[in-house]
């Protein structure tokens, strides 16, 4: 991450550099050098209200996720799923906390809800972070769970669903399938690549399992239960197989339902949560301000990583390399599926979220492009099929005060690539 940071932030000064050297001044229009500064400082007050905002989400969500907690849910949860995520991650307790947490993440991603996810994640981490005896170094399970989180399948993207509504799309959720198709495409890509990244790691996987040992020493865990608790096994396996078969027939009602599921969606996680926590006589509204204090902790740890990675992102785009590469590669990605209107995407969706809605929102509002063209539907099935990855690794990471992050970048960049590839797949297929 620190070259990744290094050259991000020194290409940008290159290429503003060099502009400001052949700068003819215009009355009226800033210097390149003015615009990369101006872009530095917005950036950073930027990041800083984006954390801010994050605030009143974390807050909701980890309260609600305290909730679920304290009524057992976690538990319930991670034993259904049990047979697939103890062979995933290994390196972590069955019945642990994390596995909870990470179910709960990539289901909110599942259904486009990234606000939600966020908070899930973050806990997720916090409860990795506890299983390893490395502090500041990045663990086997937290890099797939990251590679997994930047690539998640995802049966409904709501936001995207919403945009192209807007629009003026005939058929809004006319991405879902595309989107289903890139996003399972780049979660097996994500998960194979972690895997195999690991064994070239220079961290010896002792350091990451040294923790699970001692797992049984400690007296309790983050719901109050004692760690023994955790030891007992999961549901029968007809059980596991009969939930995820439930799960999967949500599938083609995502598909067929999607627009009228979506507004549904968040509200109803609200109720479900505090209607489990009376059911099991959680004190809910306690419990719901004790998990909502750690939204406010957590915001203050991840402004410093947030304000790094996007001013580098914003000197990069402000400086004009963004659009350099664009024109150059343009020629010829266009052979390939991917034409220079939605390359930007592409190439800007892993470094900046709203720089990414932006360019979604520039190209299916072009009376030239359309949502419903073949462009429109790839871009908006690249916005809806990957994931900021410089931010989920900034956010997530900074939470628990990682700095060394060993193969997640490599694993999630190659997920990245996956779901652009699996995205122009689809899309040509469908509307080629």
């Amino acid at each position: 991450m620190n070259l990744v940071f290094f050259l991000i932030v020194l290409i940008a000064f290159g290429f503003a550099g060099w502009q400001q050297i052949v700068w003819v001044s215009v009355e009226g229009v800033i210097s390149p050098i003015e615009a990369l500064s101006v872009a530095m400082v917005e950036s950073a007050t930027g990041a800083v209200e984006l954390a801010i905002g994050l605030v009143g989400v974390m807050t909701l969500f980890l309260g609600l996720m305290k909730i679920a907690e304290e009524g057992g849910l976690l538990k319930v949860i991670s034993r259904l799923i049990r047979p697939l995520m103890v062979r995933l991650f290994p390196d972590v307790p069955p019945d642990h906390p994390a596995m909870g947490a990470m179910i709960l993440n990539m289901s909110a991603n599942a259904l486009g809800l990234g606000n939600a996810a966020t908070p899930f994640g973050i806990r997720a981490m916090q409860e990795l972070d506890k299983l390893n005896t490395n502090k500041g170094t990045a663990t086997d399970a937290m890099a797939l769970f990251l590679a997994i989180n930047t690539s998640s399948i995802t049966l409904l993207p709501t936001g995207v669903i919403a945009l192209r509504a807007a629009a003026g799309s005939v058929d809004p959720a006319g991405i879902l399938p595309t989107t289903l198709f890139a996003t399972m495409g780049s979660t097996t890509v994500a998960i194979i690549a972690a895997k195999m990244y690991s064994r070239f790691s220079k961290v010896k996987k002792e350091a990451d399992l040294g923790q699970a040992a001692n797992n049984t020493e400690t007296t309790s865990d983050s719901d109050g239960l004692p760690a023994e608790d955790f030891s007992s096994s999961g549901y029968p396996l007809w059980v596991s197989i009969f939930a995820l078969g439930v799960l999967a027939s949500f599938i083609p009602l995502t598909v067929v339902y999607g627009k009228v599921i979506s507004p549904w969606i968040i509200p109803s996680l609200m109720i479900g949560f505090l209607t489990f926590g009376v059911i099991r006589r959680v004190r809910v509204y306690e419990a719901f301000v004790e998990g909502a204090k750690e939204g406010f902790q957590v915001a203050i740890k991840i402004i410093p990583y947030l304000v790094a990675i996007l001013v580098a992102v914003g000197m990069f785009r402000a400086s004009g390399a963004m659009d350099t590469m664009v024109n150059f590669l343009g020629v010829w990605t266009g052979k390939v599926g991917l034409p220079a209107e939605a390359l930007p995407m592409a190439l800007l969706r892993p470094l900046s979220g709203s720089g990414a809605y932006g360019i979604l929102a520039s190209v299916i509002n072009d009376p030239a492009i359309g949502p419903d063209s073949y462009a429109g539907y790839l871009v908006s099935t690249l916005q809806g099929s990957t994931e900021t990855t410089f931010y989920v690794l900034a956010v997530y990471y900074g939470a628990v005060q990682v700095k060394r992050l060993r193969h997640t970048l490599a694993a999630a960049l190659s997920a990245d690539i996956a779901g652009v590839i699996f995205a122009v797949i689809a899309c040509n297929y469908l509307f080629g």
